[in-house]
Formats: structure tokens, sequence, C-alpha cells
């Protein structure tokens, strides 16, 4: 017979409007045609919903089309469709693959192309809210009704992909075989591609084979909107179940304040000191059979070392599932998929969980800025520049080999603030820590005259990425007032952590680039030079207060060739712990929010690698043991010592003492609370020379005693002779009204409170 024109589309899969052939055709008032495509099937019947009674039979047309005419008044929903199978070495279904060729096969199923409004209901009001893109789009679980009148539900999973430019979409899987023909989808007037599949649950893999606009096939595309994803060489999503884990972290959230200005308030006046992490690095199992620590050994092992060291937070570089391991996750493919090297979803869940029930927040750093060129990704998604920019000048990072977002694009602005949403809803993180954001900021980062396309009034500033960061920042608060940002910001762009509404990016913190870059220049002279460069040191406090800063040691730090930290250290090995011992007490005296990367707590003596542990076994050795307590006593005194962090971003918290002895490499500076109830003297000296009864100025008289001193011999220091209570005397010194005489040890910092 003749097949019409929709029917020849389907069977060489090329068909953008399955509901319009397969599923029930009312041709007219008498007639009702149901169509199924069913490749290597000898019997087809419709059933009704309980499968126990055949109300139709269907005849073979042509190709694996099947049609079953029946009156609608017949006609009963949902219905099942019974198949019997022949020689299903051939057949598509997964289940009988691979069986004797002579032995026939039942298999029923609830046809998918009976549900046409439970389809379409995926993408009525995607484009409303940002988060509306991981509730509605991607792989729903739902239950679904065939229409109104029809009182069963179906439970399946709603597919919706948005590919506007693709000739045909189809969903493959583990469920059909992976077979593109078998579960063609619809495409609606948004762009997006739809399908309920009744029968299939949380576990099953998928894919969406897609062709371009010109009938060409290309790479299998993972799930965009993917909740999980596996890795090489399948890189399939997986279908997750979002409401199955059960949270215990109440109590971590009880406290955090009910309104945006309290809780940013309370951020900025209390600790912070974070923790850095690459979660397949930090340690490695035992057996050789697992090549990483899981997310419930992490929750276990991490975490429990986190709190013993008095960290605040832990930042874990990015999770988003990412196909290279050399990127340490900067290069993300899954953008909504905790990577499965280290467990599901729920697993990580798990770890969230553990860090709230031991007082840990959770810092993810997050990367919209640009993803990879992997076929099984968002680049060319349908054939064309669907996430990036189309022009390469725009479009392509020189720096990372990637593609960059188009960040004027309103899918893709909902695409990535919809996923900013999306950790702090399913996955309850506290913040996170936004890469790479001078690279969206400026037109022309890492490109050369001619390489970047100017705005028209002949600026470099990308008025769409600012714009994208904006609505980020402003959506994360007002959901999740809780939440932090925190920007990676490497320029001098202005406001970036000022509020939207006086004209600010709106992010809640900005990592302090100036600050590392000069204080670790500082640092790595010989001290005999230090006094050419005692600007470096105190140079940051300028600008300390222009914004919100976080002090990054990060891992960009200690890798490419930087060497640890321990290695930039000038001297011999007494004076390379000495040096690193100084710094880190100068680190935690100067205002800003702290981060140090993993293994710099201890002194890791070789630059971090990422497909190896940390070097544990050094803790054997007193010099790095005693860094290692030296940095554990520095997290408790700045978090009980609230001179040392409530004031962290007002200029009332901070006043220079010795501020221009360059000659002896000396610098000291009083630290205060709000209520000036505390006071906290800050003194460094950056050369091995010592200095006895040398005399400070202090902001007000009582006695002031010896909170760190990383002289100590317990931390492997030359446990110089330094009184360890000193009392104040009305001898004004440095512009202060009192002052205190104390010895000071060679290349050491020490702080004195007065309470």
């Amino acid at each position: 017979m003749q097949l019409p024109h929709i029917a020849h589309e389907i069977l060489h899969c090329n068909c953008a409007s399955p509901f319009s052939f397969l599923g029930p055709q009312t041709l007219d008032t008498d007639t009702l045609d149901v169509n199924l495509y069913l490749p290597f099937a000898t019997s087809v019947k419709l059933l009704d919903a309980s499968g126990e009674k055949v109300f139709a039979e269907a005849v073979h047309l042509d190709g694996g089309l099947f049609k079953a005419s029946i009156k609608p008044s017949e006609m009963q929903y949902p219905y099942q469709v019974r198949v019997i199978y022949k020689n299903n070495d051939q057949n598509e279904c997964a289940e009988h693959s691979g069986s004797d060729e002579s032995q026939e096969h039942e298999h029923c199923y609830f046809d998918p192309y009976q549900f046409t409004s439970e389809a379409y209901h995926a993408v009525h009001f995607i484009d409303h809210a940002p988060e509306n893109i991981y509730q509605q789009a991607g792989a729903q679980l739902v239950s679904a009704k065939v229409n109104s009148n029809v009182k069963d539900t179906i439970d399946g999973v709603r597919f919706a992909v948005f590919a506007p430019n693709a000739s045909a979409v189809s969903v493959i899987g583990d469920f059909n075989a992976w077979n593109r023909a078998q579960h063609p989808m619809q495409k609606t007037d948004m762009g997006y591609w739809v399908l309920f599949i009744p029968g299939i649950g949380a576990g099953a893999k998928y894919k969406y084979a897609i062709k371009d606009m010109h009938g060409h096939s290309l790479a299998d595309k993972s799930d965009p909107i993917g909740f999980q994803q596996e890795q090489y060489p399948s890189h399939a999503s997986v279908v997750f179940d979002h409401g199955a884990y059960q949270w215990n972290d109440a109590k971590w959230f009880e406290h955090k304040g009910k309104c945006d200005e309290e809780v940013r308030s309370r951020a900025y006046h209390q600790p912070m000191s974070i923790y850095e992490v690459h979660l397949g690095s930090w340690k490695r199992p035992d057996s050789p059979e697992h090549e990483y620590l899981n997310y419930h050994q992490l929750a276990d092992e991490l975490v429990d070392y986190a709190k013993s060291m008095s960290y605040t937070h832990i930042e874990v570089l990015p999770v988003s599932e990412f196909p290279f391991d050399g990127s340490w996750g900067y290069q993300p493919v899954g953008l909504f998929a905790p990577t499965s090297r280290f467990g599901d979803a729920d697993d990580f869940k798990y770890f969230v969980d553990q860090c709230h029930q031991q007082g840990i927040g959770v810092i993810i750093d997050w990367v919209p800025a640009h993803f990879p060129e992997d076929p099984h990704g968002l680049a060319k998604f349908d054939g064309t520049h669907v996430y990036e920019y189309e022009d390469p000048r725009k479009g392509w990072h020189p720096d990372w080999n990637s593609c960059i977002y188009d960040f004027g694009k309103d899918t893709v602005r909902q695409f990535l603030v919809g996923n900013a949403l999306y950790w702090f809803d399913k996955f309850h993180v506290d913040a996170i820590r936004v890469d790479a954001v001078a690279s969206m900021l400026y037109l022309d980062y890492s490109r050369n005259h001619g390489e970047w396309i100017p705005n028209v009034d002949g600026s470099n500033h990308n008025y769409e990425a600012i714009s994208l960061l904006q609505w980020m920042n402003t959506e994360v608060y007002k959901h999740y007032p809780h939440a932090l940002t925190i920007a990676e910001e490497s320029t001098s762009f202005a406001g970036v952590s000022r509020p939207v509404s006086n004209g600010g990016l709106g992010f809640g913190f900005k990592w302090n680039m100036g600050w590392m870059h000069d204080s670790l220049s500082y640092i790595e002279k010989d001290p005999a030079y230090r006094k050419y460069h005692h600007g470096e040191l105190t140079f940051s406090m300028v600008y300390a207060y222009d914004e919100n800063f976080v002090l990054p040691i990060s891992h960009d730090e200690v890798v490419h060739g930087k060497g640890s930290m321990l290695e930039k250290m000038p001297g011999d090995e007494w004076q390379k712990f000495a040096n690193l011992r100084a710094f880190y007490g100068f680190m935690f005296g100067h205002p800003g929010k702290k981060l140090q990367f993993m293994g710099n707590e201890f002194a890791q003596p070789n630059e971090w690698n990422h497909d190896a542990q940390l070097r544990w076994d050094v803790l054997n050795h007193p010099m790095h043991a005693g860094i290692h307590q030296l940095y554990r006593d520095l997290n408790k005194a700045y978090c009980e010592r609230t001179a040392l962090h409530q004031l962290d971003h007002q200029q009332a918290g901070f006043r220079w003492g010795d501020l221009h002895n360059s000659e002896q490499s000396i610098v000291s500076f009083v630290r205060s609370d709000e209520e000036n109830q505390q006071s906290v003297l800050v003194v460094c000296n950056f050369t091995p020379v010592p200095h006895d009864n040398m005399r400070f100025g202090v902001s007000k008289a009582g006695q002031y005693k010896t909170i760190i001193n990383t002289d100590e011999a317990d931390y492997g220091g030359s446990g110089y002779p330094c009184d360890r209570v000193v009392n104040s005397e009305d001898t004004g010194f440095h512009d202060m009204s009192y002052s205190v005489a104390i010895n000071v040890p060679p290349l050491c910092t020490i702080m004195f409170v007065c309470e």
C-alpha cells in the first residue's frame, strides 16, 4: 500500500512530528487509527490498561509500521501494546537481544504516542523562570494521563531537549537497544523536542540521536540537563530521581537568617577559612582496584579532617561531570551532573549532608565561562551554535581551546542561571565560586588586536556577560538568602562584590588576586632583598576595602612549574619552613577571608599532581608536622578571636602600626572587633634577624597575651625567648596612645590579644 510521506520520515528517522502519525489518529467520526512503528514484530495487539483484555489487532503496513483501525467508542485509554517478536537477534528491544532466532517473544508496553498532552506540557512555561530549566527539561520522572477524562496515570520519564535547528531528534537508550527509530521526539514551537516514555524509571540510560538541519546524523549527545552521566566510553546520561534522598541538615540552615541583608551581613562578619580540595587526589584508596575514594569515604575522612583542622568550609574543584581528568573539572560537559567518578548524585548529597552535620559549609567551583568541544557535549549541539557564540572572535577561548557560551541568548542565560540555582536547590551547597570571571567580562581577554570584536562604542566589556552575572547573583540571593557567590576575578573591574542595585555585579565576595600575587612575590625573595620590595607587602591595604575579599592561595599557585609553597621559599631547609610559617601568620592577620589549597597546610614538598594523592607521609617529619599544627592553631585563633574576622571588610577593623620599616622588613598592625572589645596586635619579621625589646604601638591599654608565635619550637621554630604576656605602657608609639615592648624572633609572625 501507499504510505504517507510522514511514514517514510519515521522509517528513515527524519520525523519532526511523530504525533501526527504515530499513536491514535482520528480520521473521522467513525474511524480511529492507532499507528505503531515496531520493526521485527510479527503480531501486534492493543490491550486495555490492565493488559488483560484485547480490544484491537493491528495489521502490518510496511517496513515495521502497523495500524489498528477501530471505532472511537471502542477505544480504551491508556492502552497497552502486546508485540510478538521473532528472529529476535535483530530485535531492537533490549531485553530480547541475542536470543534464539526461532523463538517467539512477547513484550507489552504503554504506547508513548498516546500521551500527547504530557509530552507538550514540559515546555509550556519553561521560559518563565530560570529554575524551570531543570524542573521541566531533561529527563523528568512523572506520572502521566492520556487526557483529563482518564482516571489512570502511568509512571514514566518525560524527555525534553533544546535543539531548535535539528531536523529530527530521538531518544535512544538501554530501554530500546539504542535504536534511533524507536522513539522519535516531537518538535515544539519553542525549539524543544519532547516525548513521554512510560514504563521506564530511575537508572535508565539514554542519549539523544540528532540530525542537523540538512538531515545529517550527529554524534549522539548526552543530555545538557542530565542529572547523572556515565564516564567514558558511553558518556550516557542516566535518569535520576532527585526526590529519593532524605536530607538531615535542617539544623545547619536554622541559623542562616531570614532575609538577604541579615544573612549577607552575618557572612561578612563571620570567620571563613576555606579548604580547597581536588577530590580525586586528596587521598587515594589503599586497594588497587579502586582509583578514587568515593563520596561516602570522603564524607567520613575528608570531613573529619577538615573539622579537626578547624576549617569552616570545604571548597571542591568543579564536580560537574567532565571527561578529561587533566582538566581538574574545569572543562565540564554535564553541568547538571555531579561527576560519577566518586558515586552518583545521591552520594554527593550525602557528602554535603555530612559536611553540614559536622558544621562545615560546602563551596563548589562553578564554570559558566566556557565548555569543551567533546562530541557528546554542547558544542554545535544540533549542528549549529546553540550554546556558544558563532563568531570565533567571541566564541572560542584561545587559552583553554574551548567554546565560550553565548551570554546574549535567552536560552543560554536561562541554562546557566538555572544551573546555578540547581546546585543550591538539589544539593544544598552553601556557595559557588565562579571560575574565570575576568575572561567573561572582557571581549579582548587573552586576544590580540584584530582577534576580538569591540562594542559599538568601541569598549571591550562584554555587556551580555555582565548582565548574565548580575542576573545570576540576583536570582541566587533572591531564592537562597543564606547562599554565597564568590568571584575569581583578577582585574580591577569595579564593583564585583557590590550589590546589583548599586551598579555592581552582585557577588558576595571576590578573590584578592592582587594580594596573592604581591605577597607571594615578596615572600619568594631572599630576605636580604625584601627591604627593596616592602611595598609589595603593604600595598594591598590601599584597596583592601574596595571589595569583600577572600585571600586565596589556590591550586593555581602550586602547579605548572610554580612549585609547592615550600619550594617557593628561599634559604636552607629551616629558613624555608620559617618563611612559610611567617607568611601563613601574616595571611591570617591580614583582613579578608582565607582560602588554602590542600597540602599547603602541611607544606607539601612538591607541587600538586592530580594523578597522585597528597604526600601525607611527610607528616612523620617534625618540620611538616609543625606547619600542620600551626595551621590548625591559626584556624582556631582566627575563628575564636572576633578581632581577626568580624571587620574583615571594614576599615574600622584595621590600623597600621609599623608600616614603613622596610630596612628591617618588619610590619605591625592592629585588628579590632565591632565594639572594640578585643584587639589583636600582629607583628611580622621577614628577616632571620631577631630583635629584643622592640616597641610597637597598640590601640588600647591592657594585658596582651600571645595567641600565635610561628617561631615556637612545637611548630619547628627556633623557640627564641619571647614573653607570652606583656602589659601595655602609657607610651604613645606609631600614632597610637599605648605601646608594648617585645622580643621579635627571626622569620616570625606573632599575635597578641588584648580583651
